[in-house]
């Protein structure tokens, strides 16, 4: 059971790695990874022009027949939104315009990433 904690554990970090380029590529500014605060934690937060953009990654193995999109549970949504607001208020940045986006990450069963970017996915 561990062992397959630990598989979760490293493809998540691999799908955050992937993400991340991914914006960088798209001339996405990263402005914190995994950023963790009293409320929550958001995966990514970026600069996309002048909006601040808050970014879920999910990765799944497309093994598993579960597409990472259907992950994004309303549950999660408030937790990074709340998370969000903090981020926004300890920058005082309440004047920017802020979305949320979610990087889904497929790895197929040749352990070939497949990346869909979701812009204001909520």
């Amino acid at each position: 059971m561990a062992d397959r904690g630990q598989n979760s554990k490293r493809l998540g970090q691999m799908g955050e790695k992937l993400a991340h380029k991914h914006l960088k590529k798209r001339g996405y500014k990263i402005l914190a990874r995994n950023y963790l605060c009293p409320v929550g934690e958001v995966d990514l937060i970026a600069l996309d022009g002048e909006t601040l953009v808050f970014v879920e990654v999910k990765t799944m193995q497309a093994a598993g027949g579960i597409d990472p999109v259907e992950q994004l549970h309303a549950r999660k949504q408030a937790q990074v939104r709340r998370a969000a607001r903090f981020f926004i208020s300890a920058k005082q940045a309440e004047d920017m315009p802020a979305r949320f986006d979610l990087v889904a990450i497929t790895v197929d069963p040749e352990g070939q990433p497949h990346i869909e970017h979701l812009e204001d996915a909520f």
